[in-house]
């Protein structure tokens, strides 16, 4: 993680933004750290940056997963230190930026060496139901079943995986240690927050988000849990109309920004900024100010 810094914080906050902004500021390279930018399409439904933010600045892992692909948290890791490496290789310093609190916290604290997924038992897992996960994990260990969300089907069949392969749940961290590392916890005033956020929905369904989403094919079941990706597609089995689907996915998308909220300013310790309380020039000056009081520059790794 040296020569490394990161802008985390929840979605319509800007970030991304602000990356494209600051990177040219250090001569830094962007690696994304989204759960669902990494996968190709659905550009406008995902968020991804402006094509001229992609063209003046080199950004890492958008759109490099196909839409086919199951993704998790040890793939994205392996996948962005080994990119950290490359763009270290070139003498450059890296920005992660990104809302993704489990993917940012497998950079910033490792993984330990907890069993991986078996291929097949994932399978049979994801065939049930979230009833009967929710009783299987209560039969395998009620401690566990009580320590998690279980409403959260992911983290269900994790548990019970652990469980079938002789592992406790909850009896030690799937996180290795915290390493050292610089960056900055980017936020907004919720009314601002929320009012960019319903914003950027309806441009999505002006710039044609429903025509992406009636192009896209089959996709994992990773990748199926786009925000919105649900709602379009009952908009266009004549489920629900227009106003309804755009009115599901403001507030979908204002839960998930209050989710990521939370768990930032509990998982980090990076430096808070309240980008409602400055311009987004001062903004890239102060963050381009924190990158250098870190010692993040070129050829410094």
């Amino acid at each position: 993680m040296e020569n490394t810094f990161f802008i985390v914080g929840p979605t319509g906050a800007g970030k991304s933004e602000l990356a494209a902004d600051v990177a040219p500021e250090i001569g830094a390279e962007i690696i994304s750290a989204d759960a669902f930018q990494i996968y190709r399409g659905l550009d406008l439904l995902t968020a991804k940056p402006e094509p001229d933010a992609l063209a003046n600045v080199p950004h890492h892992l958008i759109g490099a997963v196909s839409d086919s692909e199951e993704m998790n948290v040890e793939k994205f890791r392996q996948r962005a230190l080994r990119t950290i490496v490359e763009i270290h290789s070139r003498g450059k310093p890296v920005l992660v930026v990104g809302g993704s609190g489990l993917y940012i916290k497998a950079l910033t604290h490792g993984l330990s060496s907890m069993p991986s997924a078996k291929p097949d038992l994932r399978a049979q897992l994801n065939e049930l139901s979230l009833q009967d996960l929710q009783k299987k994990l209560t039969g395998l260990n009620p401690k566990a079943a009580g320590a998690i969300d279980l409403k959260n089907r992911r983290r269900l069949v994790r548990a019970i995986e652990l469980c079938l392969l002789g592992e406790r749940p909850g009896d030690r961290t799937e996180w290795a240690r915290e390493v050292d590392v610089s960056g900055v916890f980017v936020f907004r005033d919720r009314d601002d927050l929320y009012r960019r956020i319903n914003h950027r929905v309806e441009a999505i369904f002006e710039k044609g988000v429903i025509e992406e989403v009636q192009a896209a094919g089959a996709m994992s079941s990773t990748a199926s849990k786009v925000i919105g990706l649900r709602e379009i597609r009952e908009l266009l089995a004549g489920k629900s109309s227009i106003v309804q689907c755009l009115a599901q996915i403001q507030q979908a998308t204002r839960r998930y920004a209050k989710r990521q909220l939370t768990w930032f300013r509990r998982q980090t310790n990076f430096q808070p900024l309240n980008l409602s309380l400055l311009t987004h020039n001062e903004a890239v000056e102060r963050i381009s100010q924190l990158v250098k009081a870190a010692g993040v520059a070129p050829g410094n790794d």
